[in-house]
Parts: structure tokens; C-alpha cells; sequence
């Protein structure tokens, strides 16, 4: 497997990319977009794992991550999720338009998960063949203001923002809570996409607890596949290894051809 890193330039924005490929980076006619959680960047392990196992899986894959606003190397300072939103239209059109992608797929976690059913719901219609979620927090406010306390209340209702992240510190504020609570993922229905979504999640998961993505399963009739003892982030490798060959298998290509 290679990999390249890129830079999207468009609508005065600059979106860091990592291309992940087999032999030849201009022959990808399956481009699967895969982003990751809250303060996570595009050298993500997990992504690297997966997209490992789907390059040597199925011809003509490739993987695109890229750093969310204010994530990695990314170049805003202030997170807004319609921002996000606007990284991930960006991210979709070149990989049509550049890479001559015939096929997208989505392949997110957690935070991206939330942004990429967002996107969903706000578009009315689906780029992507299949979309495999692994960890998707469909209660993405609830899962970040559980960790805010008095005092961080108290800097925001101030107008003044509070700091979370790990590598990377990124400043939060009162208006990007109030965008998450006023766009609830887990109230919108996904009836017309259900069939081309898989979520994978763990029974252990102590920032989205199971019984919210149950359901959100339920509910939009969409499969989910429970990983026992598993964690949020998965951290425990062979959990890891499992949802990856969950959703990799989701992704075969052969599946679409035969229905």
C-alpha cells in the first residue's frame, strides 16, 4: 500500500488530504472517504488499518482522509460544523472531478459518523454506494456536554470558549454547542438510505452507550453489528481488527454487482 499527502485548495479553504493507494494513484475508481472522531487528524491509525485491509482486499480502492477545521494541520482556529460539512462536500467533489472516482463510500467514526449522517439528512441524496459507521455518536451533543462543567458553562454563556483536544488544543464556543443541539441526528429518519449503511458499535462504548445507537438502528431499520466489551475508540486491537473486517466486508464491491 502507498500514500500521498495533498492539499484541496477551493472556496479560499485548505483542506489537507491523505490519499491512500495500491499501484497507481491516478487508476482509483473506488474511493472510499474516511474520516474519524473529535480531536483525532488524517494519520489516523484506524483509517490506516482499514484502509490496508480494503486495498489488498479489492482492486481499484483508494482511501481519503482528511483533517477536520482545527484538526491536525488544518489551518482554522475557531471548530463550526458547518464547516465540516463544507470539507466534506469538498472532499466528495474531488474525488469525482480529480480522481475520476466511479464509486464513493464512506467510512467514519464517532464525530464524523455525526457529521456525515448530518450531511445525509441536509443533501436529501447519497454519494456514496455503501456507508459503514463504526462508533457513530447519533447523540453528538449529549456525548461532548457531558464533559462540560460549571465553569466551562460559565466561560461560554460569557461568550468566551472553552479548550478541548488532545495533540491539538481546539477552541470551542456557546454557538458550536447550540449548532449541535439544534441539528440532532438521531431525530432525522434515514429510511431511503438505510439499506447502503452498516453500524458497527461497541456494548462497552462509554461516550455514545449502546442503547442510543439500538435505537437509531430501530428506528431508520439499518443493521448494526455489536462488538462485545468493546470500547468507544476500540482499543483493543482485535475488536479493532473485527469491526474493520465488518465494514470491509459491507464494502465488497461483488455485492452491488449481483443485486
Amino acid at each position: 500500500m502507498n500514500f500521498k499527502y495533498f492539499d484541496i485548495n477551493e472556496q479560499g479553504l485548505s483542506i489537507r488530504c491523505k490519499l491512500y493507494y495500491g499501484r497507481d494513484f491516478r487508476q482509483i475508481p473506488n474511493v472510499v472517504i474516511a474520516t474519524y472522531g473529535f480531536g483525532g487528524n488524517k494519520d489516523n491509525h484506524a483509517v490506516s488499518k482499514f484502509a490496508e485491509k480494503i486495498i489488498s482486499k479489492y482492486k481499484g480502492f483508494g482511501v481519503i482522509c482528511f483533517d477536520w477545521p482545527c484538526h491536525g494541520k488544518d489551518a482554522r482556529n475557531k471548530l463550526l460544523p458547518v464547516e465540516c460539512l463544507t470539507y466534506l462536500e469538498l472532499v466528495n467533489g474531488y474525488a469525482k472531478s480529480e480522481l475520476k472516482a466511479e464509486h464513493l463510500y464512506n467510512y467514519s467514526s464517532s464525530f464524523g459518523a455525526y457529521i456525515t449522517l448530518r450531511d445525509l439528512h441536509e443533501q436529501g441524496v447519497s454519494p456514496y454506494r455503501k456507508i459503514a459507521l463504526r462508533c457513530p455518536a447519533v447523540k453528538m451533543y449529549e456525548a461532548i456536554w457531558s464533559h462540560v462543567t460549571p465553569d466551562d458553562e460559565g466561560r461560554l454563556n460569557k461568550g468566551k470558549e472553552i479548550i478541548r483536544g488532545f495533540d491539538r488544543k481546539i477552541k470551542l464556543t456557546k454557538e458550536f454547542f447550540e449548532d449541535l443541539k439544534d441539528h440532532d441526528v438521531s431525530q432525522y429518519e434515514y429510511f431511503d438510505f438505510a439499506d447502503d449503511i452498516l453500524l458497527v458499535h461497541g456494548t462497552k462504548d462509554e461516550m455514545v452507550p449502546i442503547a442510543e445507537v439500538e435505537a437509531f438502528s430501530d428506528n431508520n431499520v439499518i443493521e448494526l453489528i455489536q462488538i462485545e466489551n468493546a470500547d468507544h475508540p476500540f482499543s483493543n486491537p482485535d475488536y479493532m481488527d473485527l469491526a474493520i473486517g465488518k465494514m470491509v466486508e459491507f464494502f465488497d464491491p461483488s455485492s452491488d454487482e449481483e443485486n
